[in-house]
């Protein structure tokens, strides 16, 4: 399960701290930035290991409904499974990510030792106690998860917020925002040169 630990120093336990975004509507511009684009990176770690969980869901109900159904081996159907969500209805936000994953090793090694003595690389050879198991833990996992995605995204959405009610305001503007990015002086009556 994704635990948060009050004053730990992950990224998730930052983004999470109940004063993150406290007093946010005094900071500059810049660092409310930086605030969002931190969660937003925890957003698309979470995103990632949610779709890690998913792929190994999928492949043991597949393995499940096979032993019911007297289907094609796993392994023959596997690109079928591992694209069905892929191409299928989105569920939850579906939201836009711009960055990659920043910690995508750690999280593979998170979810193969989640369940240590099932090797989902020849499914077909665990007993049916192990898919039981094996599924449980990752959809445990996969729901922790999801509710700390969901919980990151409403952190997201209030910085998000606080920046755009700055330039509804006019309190910000692109023109400083392209400045700033490009190293230029944000003073009008200086060269951008």
């Amino acid at each position: 399960m994704i635990e948060v630990r009050p004053g730990g120093r992950r990224r998730i336990d930052r983004v999470l701290a109940p004063d993150y975004a406290e007093g946010v509507e005094r900071l500059p511009l810049a660092e409310v930035r930086a605030l969002r684009d931190e969660a937003a990176q925890e957003e698309t770690d979470l995103s990632y290991l949610r779709r890690l969980l998913h792929a190994r869901i999928d492949i043991v109900r597949a393995e499940q409904e096979r032993r019911i159904s007297g289907g094609s081996a796993v392994v023959d159907q596997l690109a079928a499974i591992l694209s069905s969500n892929a191409v299928g209805p989105a569920t939850g936000l579906g939201r836009y990510q711009t960055q990659e994953p920043s910690r995508a090793e750690a999280h593979r090694r998170h979810v193969e030792a989640l369940v240590s003595d099932v090797d989902l690389s020849d499914v077909s050879a665990l007993s049916d106690d192990k898919l039981d198991l094996a599924l449980r833990v990752f959809v445990g996992e996969e729901a922790s998860v999801s509710g700390r995605r969901r919980e990151v995204q409403v952190v997201v959405d209030l910085l998000n917020a606080e920046i755009a009610g700055r330039y509804q305001s006019g309190s910000a503007s692109v023109d400083e925002l392209l400045a700033a990015e490009r190293g230029w002086p944000t003073n009008p009556g200086r060269s951008k040169e």
